[in-house]
């Protein structure tokens, strides 16, 4: 079902590799055989859980793959690597040091985030940021993409950049690529 699932939405198969990581999978069976594990994990699965489990378990592993995928948290967050933005309190942080920025900025990184790894045009930017009926033109999208990129990506020292510029194309907020380890 997985494998199916993600080929008929035209996304690759592998966890970690881009945009298939918006749709988290997680296997509850009794198959415990490491050759089933195996095969679910390789069709594309997140985690594998086997019966029986605990309650305890089985939600720790949900909150630790939405926490790896950038899904929403419980409580509504949006997280890309060391960046988690707020949308109930209005706060954002990277590596942990707020992040201030104004309500256009805001809403602009959120919708980059809530679209992370999908490249987005200026025109969809323009559409969901300021609303359709907004007259003015797409250069307003580069400006406060530039504010963005100063405030989110500029004062983070070392750490990645997360959004990008695809010519042509748009944006995208890329999530750094899980640690080895």
């Amino acid at each position: 079902v997985v494998r199916r699932l993600r080929e008929e939405s035209g996304r690759p198969m592998r966890p970690g590799s881009g945009p298939d990581d918006r749709l988290p999978v997680l296997f509850l069976t009794a198959k415990d055989g490491v050759e089933d594990k195996i095969s679910g994990l390789t069709a594309g699965g997140d985690d594998y859980v086997t019966k029986p489990f605990s309650l305890e378990e089985l939600i720790a592993r949900i909150r630790a793959i939405l926490r790896r995928t950038g899904g929403p948290t419980g409580d509504g967050r949006l997280v890309a690597g060391d960046l988690e933005l707020d949308p109930v309190g209005h706060q954002v942080t990277r590596a942990g040091r707020p992040v201030s920025l104004s309500p256009t900025e805001f809403k602009l990184l959120a919708y980059l985030m809530a679209n992370a790894d999908r490249v987005v045009s200026k025109l969809q930017i323009l559409d969901h940021v300021w609303a359709y009926d907004f007259g003015g033109d797409l250069s307003i999208v580069e400006s406060y993409i530039s504010y963005v990129r100063r405030k989110v990506d500029s004062g983070a020292g070392g750490a990645p950049k997360l959004i990008h510029t695809v010519r042509g194309v748009g944006y995208v907020l890329r999530r750094p690529a899980p640690a080895q380890g």
